[in-house]
């Protein structure tokens, strides 16, 4: 009968020996960051991020709008230009401590522009502040292909027309940089 226990005791040790070896050679994949979501992130300076940002749109060259947010995690309120296409920019206002949701719903910042690329591939986004400069982010395009994208899709405005006054239009002021 002390074998029998002893022989148990012993296997059940050895089992717990090769469980705990299978974590040790194993990275465990929850400690690492990754994108959960379609979007990227972005750092936008020391205390400014992007968030999950997405160009929807139908095709290249149609009307898009940027979905995600921008968080500041700083004291003093900020103001990030973001442009889709270059030519049409937005100036987007973040509190201290705060996060701005961007897209076509009601209390969002509509950022919109002709998407620079086809659903499917990245489009290059500039997000620039006064202090940082201008950089300039490869952000996937999507359409309406994946039920809940459909709805924005079809919520996304026509482009304003040009205008002779340049105030109507801004561009962006800086440059972009890679």
């Amino acid at each position: 009968m002390k074998t029998t226990l002893l022989a148990r005791a012993t296997a059940v040790a050895a089992a717990m020996l090769v469980l705990t070896a299978c974590s040790a050679i194993n990275p465990i994949t929850t400690g690492k960051e990754y994108q959960a979501s379609d979007g990227v992130d972005v750092a936008i300076g020391d205390t400014a991020e992007g968030l999950n940002l997405l160009v929807l749109t139908t095709a290249k060259d149609a009307p898009a709008v940027l979905t995600g947010s921008i968080h500041n995690s700083g004291q003093d309120e900020i103001v990030v230009r973001v442009s889709i296409d270059g030519t049409i920019a937005t100036e987007v206002t973040v509190a201290p401590s705060a996060t701005t949701q961007l897209g076509t719903r009601e209390g969002q910042t509509l950022v919109q522009g002709a998407s620079p690329a086809a659903p499917g591939a990245l489009a290059p986004v500039l997000l620039g502040t006064e202090e940082l400069g201008a950089i300039t982010v490869q952000v996937p395009v999507m359409d309406g292909t994946i039920p809940p994208y459909q709805e924005i899709v079809d919520s996304i405005p026509p482009l304003p027309e040009p205008s002779a006054s340049p105030s109507a239009s801004p561009s962006p002021s800086v440059s972009p940089s890679a």
